[in-house]
């Protein structure tokens, strides 16, 4: 009997690991989640304000890593893609997409680390990959003795919840330690009192912090912003091309259908963004309107409608004609039931393909914005930004550019081999 490895058992496999690598903060994490509970049906108040992206981003990640497998477990033999092994045509790109939706959902949980973490640049800055610092850690000067729930729960937060700076930790190239403790930072040695720092049988606790990537100019971590920007990269994908889906159904929709002018007017107004190179009406609107989140996911949903536009006002001029679709429309199906009952589940396959590519394109066009200084911002790791800020560390730091371009590159070689492969199993005439 064979054994053949299917997709849910990577999946599985790979959230396994996640949870037996990552089990301490993942036990911390539902403690936290139970004291903020508490704290949130005793005083709703002061629960609301000490809500925020990083603790909720957290502590999602910690109860999905939980729902997921049981919601796989449940799909695996419903779900094709779940079920199918791991070559073959599409499936063949199956592991690198979960690696990326692996990202996505569990980013805290696989770094634990802030992407803009940055602190005592001059030893951390430019690091190569799989080196490493030793860690100090100070005594936490307003660390709160009392036992309150509110207290215990910001305490635990502090420690758990990865922040973008931490006053209470010094990085160091090599640490002596004797009657006080001398650090050495680029060489040049400190010197500081075992009274000032965390102890263990009278010894300072040294730490190592490992960069599996390396760091880049600003000391960052490569890694964290690889995983962070691999979401940001997704979630735009994603937004941009629901934009572009409803964008051009409804419009190729209203222009097909009725015919006429309305369909000579859309069809020409659609050419002329086809004929003009919509990357200067990005830059212009971004340069007018300033570059966001929010916003990149909207001008670059809407700069790509038009091929999703063409192909549907195409499809629903051919049915219009055909005996079904007219029969629909004389027992009174109104335009909305016309488009999801009649017309969508017959052009689903090329609609498909096509948002597939569009999504692929997405990715490479806020890469290269974030390249030009128009992405999603500093607030945001983006891959483009890593590439565009490795640009003049090429010859001293290689793996700045290196590791966000080969993400880069690895996921739009999966997003197109994807929709080539269910364009072939659509339209089989293709392998010939």
């Amino acid at each position: 009997m064979n054994f053949k490895i299917k997709n849910w058992h990577f999946f599985i496999l790979l959230i396994l690991s996640l949870f037996i690598l990552r089990f301490g903060i993942i036990m911390k994490s539902y403690y936290l989640f139970f004291k903020y509970l508490v704290i949130f049906f005793s005083d709703i108040t002061h629960a609301v304000n000490m809500l925020d992206f990083n603790f909720a981003d957290l502590i999602t990640s910690a109860l999905l890593i939980i729902i997921f497998p049981l919601l796989i477990l449940n799909q695996k033999n419903k779900n094709n893609l779940l079920s199918a092994g791991l070559n073959g045509a599409v499936n063949s790109s199956s592991f690198t997409v979960m690696i990326l939706v692996s990202f996505f959902i569990f980013a805290p949980l696989i770094t634990n680390y802030n992407p803009n973490f940055q602190k005592d640049i001059g030893v951390t800055k430019l690091l190569p990959p799989l080196s490493y610092v030793d860690v100090l850690t100070l005594k936490k000067k307003n660390k709160s003795e009392t036992k309150s729930n509110i207290a215990a729960f910001l305490n635990l937060k502090n420690e758990i919840v990865k922040n973008s700076f931490n006053e209470n930790l010094i990085f160091a190239d090599s640490i002596k330690s004797g009657g006080t403790v001398i650090f050495y930072q680029k060489g040049k040695p400190k010197e500081i009192s075992k009274s000032s720092l965390e102890l263990a049988d009278n010894l300072p606790i040294v730490k190592k912090k490992y960069f599996l990537l390396g760091t880049d100019e600003f000391g960052r971590d490569i890694f964290s912003r690889l995983v962070y920007g691999a979401r940001n990269s997704l979630l735009i994908g994603f937004g941009a091309v629901f934009i572009a889906l409803i964008v051009g159904i409804s419009l190729g929709f209203s222009a097909g259908y009725p015919g006429g002018f309305i369909d000579s007017f859309l069809n020409r107004f659609t050419e002329v963004f086809l004929a003009f190179p919509v990357i200067f009406l990005i830059i212009l609107i971004l340069a007018l309107f300033g570059s966001s989140f929010l916003t990149v996911m909207i001008v670059l949903g809407f700069s790509g409608w038009m091929s999703l536009f063409k192909i549907v006002r195409g499809e629903i001029i051919a049915l219009k004609k055909k005996d079904f679709f007219i029969s629909a429309q004389m027992i009174g199906l109104s335009r909305y039931n016309l488009l999801v009952k009649e017309i969508l589940p017959i052009i689903l396959a090329p609609v498909i393909v096509n948002l597939v590519l569009l999504y692929g394109n997405v990715i490479l066009a806020e890469s290269a914005l974030s390249y030009l200084g128009l992405g999603v911002g500093n607030n945001f790791p983006s891959w483009g930004a890593m590439i565009e800020s490795g640009q003049a560390y090429i010859n001293k730091a290689w793996w700045m550019i290196f590791f966000p371009g080969l993400a880069l590159f690895l996921t739009l070689f999966t997003a197109n081999k994807i929709g080539k492969e269910i364009n072939i199993h659509y339209n089989p005439a293709i392998k010939s």
